[in-house]
């Protein structure tokens, strides 16, 4: 095929060449998020390159459920933004967050926006301001079934609201299933898949070897990372943990996180015998949380909710296998049976204590574990994400 160009094809002009530029506008909650900013950092990192400009919109700082969790951290957020509005998402008036997101829609100078989901009253507004000034729309869906069971009452506005979509961005198998069950089209569906905002200090070059480092001996450790909230079926791996430590005495439990039910969860170690041996360590970021991952047997996510579950993200690329929940959005892509780890059905307790005992005998080989974990997580980073985001508003604006 020859590759020669016609010298006298007309080149465009400076005007045309504008107008061939098309125009993102991605409306996010809130910058806490590590993960979405260094999502957005790689798109805007693509934004250079490309025939698509992105402008990025955060609207607070925070929500409620984040605070003291961990702090927000403007570090990984390495793009052009604009925020609306600082401190916590819900302390602004419904009435004054609606006024505004509506305006900053009707103002934006974009061919397409993307909404950050689709269950508070000013998403509505900002979807009507889209049909009104006849800007194509899409919407971030990070929710599965098994997170939010479909019901009449709250099925019929969704379907009504995706409906009103030209795409969706759904992180995951379930995610997509999950908005395809509520009338959305396969393909204007697109999955740009979930990644984590690993520590600063992490080297992926040295991770497989960090890990082998910081498991010698072979300790039966396990480690919990996130909220202590009621979601998270804590209280399951507690019971499911009691079990365990009376066939292998020298098990540990430790539990990263701060939350509402830290005060229960500390009394319910106590009063099953387990002051001993399980500790909870409160929020850890970084190197500290890295040593952890590292240092432990296997991560256990038994939560009975929960859209994905980005640590099991985080403790895959430290070479860290996994036990979680049916429930998480995550499994079908990430937890691969006798490879990357093991599912068990959320709530259940005897099916937790066996999974966390075949887990200690499956997981012996620490390298080989290690290194099967890191093949499953490798695509799943932030570049990836951004080009499939990249992708699916390329294919939206050209439809």
């Amino acid at each position: 095929m020859s590759t020669h160009l016609n010298a006298d094809v007309k080149r465009p002009t400076s005007r045309e060449a504008k107008k061939m530029t098309s125009s993102v506008t991605i409306f996010h909650n809130v910058v806490w998020s590590r993960h979405k900013g260094a999502v957005l950092s790689a798109l805007h990192n693509i934004s250079g390159s490309g025939s698509i400009r992105y402008s990025m919109v955060q609207i607070a700082d925070t929500e409620h459920d984040r605070l003291g969790f961990s702090d927000v951290d403007y570090s990984f957020h390495r793009y052009p933004m604009k925020k609306l509005y600082n401190g916590c998402y819900e302390d602004v008036p419904t009435w004054r967050m609606t006024a505004r997101l509506t305006w900053e829609v009707l103002k934006a100078k974009s061919d397409l926006v993307v909404l950050p989901g689709y269950h508070r009253p000013e998403y509505w507004a900002m979807m009507i301001a889209c049909i009104v000034t006849g800007k194509r729309r899409a919407v971030f869906c990070d929710s599965t079934g098994r997170d939010r069971p479909r019901r009449m009452l709250t099925s019929i506005p969704k379907r009504v609201f995706f409906s009103l979509c030209d795409g969706y961005f759904a992180f995951g198998t379930r995610s997509r299933e999950y908005l395809m069950s509520l009338g959305a089209k396969q393909d204007k569906i697109f999955i740009p898949c979930q990644a984590a905002a690993l520590p600063r200090s992490f080297s992926p070059e040295t991770a497989i070897a960090d890990r082998v480092h910081y498991r010698k001996g072979g300790a039966p450790v396990f480690v919990f990372v996130g909220r202590l909230s009621e979601e998270k079926g804590i209280g399951t791996l507690l019971d499911a943990f009691a079990g365990v430590k009376q066939l292998i005495p020298a098990a540990t439990l430790r539990i990263v996180g701060t939350g509402p039910m830290g005060d229960q969860l500390k009394q319910k170690a106590v009063d099953i015998g387990l002051s001993d041996s399980v500790y909870f360590l409160g929020s850890l970021q970084d190197a500290p949380l890295s040593r952890e991952y590292f240092g432990a047997t296997c991560m256990v996510l038994p939560s009975v909710s929960e859209p994905w579950g980005l640590v099991t993200n985080e403790a895959l690329s430290h070479g860290c296998p996994v036990i979680v929940s049916e429930s998480c959005g995550c499994v079908p892509e990430l937890v691969i049976d006798g490879v990357s780890g093991y599912a068990f059905p959320a709530g259940d307790v005897p099916a937790l204590q066996r999974t966390m005992l075949k887990g200690l005998e499956a997981f012996a080989d620490t390298e080989g574990v290690a290194r099967r974990c890191v093949d499953v997580i490798n695509h799943f980073d932030p570049p990836s994400a951004a080009a499939n985001i990249a992708r699916g508003c390329a294919l939206m604006l050209n439809h």
